[in-house]
């Protein structure tokens, strides 16, 4: 900050120096060229009233521009510039004064050369300080190579105290501690700690947090960049700066250098659309080089987080460089309750909220999801001018994060209404009744943020660590009955269901192709997802099935998708009384619970 307020001050004082040296050079220029106090309207007024006595005309080097000094009879001389010397001479003439006409004469050496090498000086400096501002004096150029990394010490502050839900993770980076602590009871027994560790997950699971935890309970210096950071349209400075990084990072050893997002930058070489980029595969070969020249147990260790490590370069992978991989995945239950309790600290909450509800309710969410929840229900106390946060605010953003914001001023006519009324009750009818999906935990009829007319959202009260056939075909049947309710009760149907029909072929199309789910196609994957040009892979990479395959593959697809078409056809017309009612009730208060929509089954 201080270097700062030093760089901002001598800009001012160049600045204010400037302006003087302007305001000098044109008041000089100003005094020695002679006042311009007579006007040309003056002039002849004065010739009129026979107050001239003599006159004499110099013209400048740029015709037909000049000077007219004229006498008074006071004794008094006058200047006047003049664009045209012709007519001033003839003006003086018609009154019988005929001037003497001076040799032509320059701008003079001030005006001419002096000031404007002077300007362009003073230009040319304040140019080179604002360069130097960024470069500490050295100059921007001069550290165009050199490395963009932050370093801080200690991590920022953060501990694994500060990292909740994430207690194996937490347990696997516990030796990389112990080894920056003390490194000599390693070396003692000949272990090598690994060079590099590649945090993997999805975003939002707290990769970052962790190696800002490593560097916080080891107290060491923690030099943190992004992948992005060292690829430049420049060839070559890619490589100077990941030569830069990791040579600071040698002299404050033991050391943590974290690279966020490090599959900008370490991506297959010589794949993708026309070829390898040039200067991103300069980069990636010396950040290998470097990692591969560390000697053993110096003190650099490298942590990288990514979540597409399926598109890394085989070589950053192997042992000697990155090491270890640690899968950073979604928190469970208990991870989920650590995660709210961390974040509800500074939150006041009401007495109705249960955070252990919320974390069984919220299957699927990251920290960052988890967060982002209760972050929105503190807005909404706020909006609504209270202190604290109680269950409605969460229940509010849950909806809000998980669906989008409602738009209730949206007008609507009744007979869309009633559609998106039977719509989603028959979406609603199979989450209650299929055992692996529900249960219901709001319907709505309002419409949202996401285009939608309206929306069901389920409760799931358990995490899957994987999916069965049985409970993907529910997941389709469940898709399917918004149109399968249209088709019953209006005896027609609307594209409000073509996202619903979408996602169930989708999911039938990857039962089939991926997961070997098909009876008639068998245990064997077709899926070509992995191949996708643009993360990549090759643009001409052959398909791994034949034609006569591909139509099997459609049809199979299809057989799934009526055979779930007609089993959820089934369950909503045994249901059909509580479809009528759950459709009225909608009508009438446009958003259902989980409790509401239940009873409807103990009434019919």
């Amino acid at each position: 900050m201080d270097q700062n307020n030093r760089q901002n001050k001598g800009m001012a004082a160049y600045i204010v120096f400037f302006g003087l040296c302007v305001a000098g050079l044109l008041f000089i220029n100003f005094i020695t060229a002679g006042r311009n106090n007579y006007t040309l309207y003056q002039m002849q007024g004065a010739l009129s009233a026979g107050a001239v006595t003599g006159a004499d005309i110099t013209p400048y080097q740029v015709p037909p521009t000049g000077v007219v000094r004229i006498t008074l009879t006071s004794g008094e001389t006058m200047n006047i510039q003049v664009t045209d010397v012709a007519e001033a001479e003839k003006m003086l003439k018609e009154y019988h004064i005929y001037p003497v006409i001076n040799k032509a004469q320059g701008e003079g050496i001030l005006t001419s050369v002096i000031l404007p090498v002077g300007l362009s000086f003073l230009a040319v400096m304040v140019v080179i300080s604002i360069m130097n501002r960024g470069g500490g004096g050295a100059g921007r150029m001069a550290n165009f190579g050199k490395s963009r990394a932050r370093i801080s010490l200690g991590g920022e502050g953060v501990t694994f105290d500060g990292v909740a839900g994430l207690k194996e993770e937490k347990e696997d980076l516990e030796e990389i501690v112990q080894f920056l602590k003390n490194p000599g009871k390693f070396i003692e027994v000949g272990a090598r700690i690994p060079k590099g560790v590649l945090l993997e997950g999805p975003p939002g699971t707290g990769k970052t947090l962790l190696a800002k935890a490593i560097a916080g309970e080891a107290g060491v210096p923690f030099f943190s960049i992004s992948g992005s950071d060292f690829v430049e349209m420049y060839v070559g400075v890619g490589a100077s700066r990941v030569r830069d990084l990791f040579s600071e990072a040698k002299k404050h050893e033991p050391c943590i250098v974290f690279i966020d997002e490090i599959d900008a930058v370490a991506r297959q070489r010589g794949t993708g659309m026309g070829g390898g980029h040039d200067e991103r595969e300069q980069t990636l070969n010396q950040l290998l080089v470097e990692m591969d020249g560390f000697g053993v147990n110096e003190g650099v260790i490298v942590i990288a987080a990514t979540n597409r490590v399926d598109i890394l370069d085989p070589a950053i992978m192997r042992p000697g460089r990155f090491d270890r991989k640690i899968v950073v995945g979604r928190p469970d239950v208990g991870g989920r309750k650590e995660i709210l309790l961390t974040h509800a600290k500074n939150k006041p909450l009401g007495d109705d909220v249960n955070l252990e509800h919320i974390a069984q309710t919220t299957a699927g969410f990251t920290g960052a999801d988890l967060e982002n929840l209760l972050n929105e229900a503190a807005i909404v106390a706020a909006k609504e001018d209270r202190k604290y946060v109680c269950q409605s605010d969460i229940n509010k953003a849950f909806i809000k994060v998980g669906i989008g914001s409602e738009k209730k001023s949206k007008i609507i006519s009744d007979k869309e209404k009633k559609i998106t009324a039977y719509h989603e009750a028959g979406h609603a009818i199979l989450f209650h009744i299929l055992p692996e999906v529900g249960p219901v935990y709001t319907v709505s009829i309002i419409p949202t943020g996401v285009g939608a007319a309206g929306y069901t959202m389920p409760l799931p009260d358990k995490d899957d660590m994987f999916l069965t056939k049985g409970r993907m075909e529910q997941d389709i049947m469940v898709s399917l009955g918004g149109r399968i309710a249209e088709e019953i009760i209006f005896d027609d149907i609307t594209t409000g269901a073509s996202s619903d029909i979408r996602k169930a072929t989708k999911e039938a199309r990857m039962m089939v192709t991926r997961y070997g789910m098909s009876e008639n196609i068998g245990v064997v994957c077709y899926d070509d997802d992995y191949d996708e040009v643009f993360i990549g892979r090759d643009l001409a990479h052959a398909k791994s099935h034949s034609e006569n395959i591909a139509g099997e593959i459609d049809r199979e697809v299809k057989v799934i998708i009526d055979r779930c078409y007609k089993k959820a056809k089934e369950i909503i017309l045994e249901h059909e009384q509580v479809l009528h009612s759950c459709a009225a009730l909608l009508l009438e208060k446009e958003k259902i619970g989980r409790k509401e929509f239940e009873d409807l089954f103990v009434q019919n």
